[in-house]
């Protein structure tokens, strides 16, 4: 038995034809290896395809401050109007404020 018969045959597929990856790009490759998540709603990616997700990752935010930051460059595209968004995103910036004056205290 040949070593490529061995081979289970999903591996020898594309992740277009595996149904991972949406072609947000027309086709073109973008540098880094930006891929979509299908997962993903719309109203977190840009026009450029960028996940709000991946941008908080790539800035190495804090959890409070990368959950505002989506609610922030989601709040247009969710719902009808951005308030309620915006207002969790203060919630969450005035969580990670607590944080910072609860930890400068306990110093």
């Amino acid at each position: 038995m040949s070593a490529t018969s061995d081979i289970n045959p999903k591996m020898k597929m594309t992740k277009e034809e595996l149904g991972l990856v949406i072609d947000q790009y027309d086709g073109k490759t973008r540098t880094g290896g930006i891929m979509s998540d299908a997962r993903v709603p719309n109203y977190y990616r840009g026009k450029n395809g960028y996940e709000a997700r991946k941008v908080c990752d790539n800035f190495n935010l804090p959890y409070h401050l990368a959950t505002a930051t989506t609610y922030i460059l989601r709040a247009y595209h969710k719902h009808d109007t951005p308030v309620d968004c915006i207002t969790k995103a203060i919630a969450h910036l005035q969580f990670e404020l607590d944080k910072i004056k609860d930890e400068k205290a306990n110093l």
